[in-house]
């Protein structure tokens, strides 16, 4: 059973950074797509940021040029570093494994950004 644990989420203030980790537990992590998104209240979930097999990335488009996924695959770890942080990043951010017949989530770590 797969599963994906966030963490690196808290409170920051606005132009500062923070840096999400999502270990995974299950097999054959460096086969599979990740990707983080966010919800905030009262919103729809969206994807943030993208990471295929080959280390190709795509990004939300508000997010680009401040926030970096990368993936470990010795470590079975995806991360989302963000910088230059906003309060409208303000959100519960999830990562998730694209796998054959459903995806996997991880948990959520909350991340607010607030003076």
């Amino acid at each position: 059973q797969l599963q994906l644990v966030e963490s690196g989420g808290g409170l920051v203030q606005p132009g500062g950074s923070l840096r999400l980790s999502c270990a995974a537990s299950g097999s054959m992590f460096s086969a599979y797509a990740m990707g983080w998104y966010r919800q905030a209240p009262g919103k729809q979930r969206e994807l943030v940021a993208r990471i295929i097999v080959s280390g190709s990335t795509s990004y939300l488009d508000s997010v680009k040029g401040r926030f970096t996924i990368s993936r470990d695959n010795a470590k079975n770890t995806v991360y989302l570093q963000m910088n230059s942080l906003k309060p409208e990043d303000t959100a519960v951010y999830y990562c998730k494994q694209e796998r054959l017949g459903r995806d996997y989530w991880g948990q959520g770590t909350q991340v607010t950004v607030s003076s």
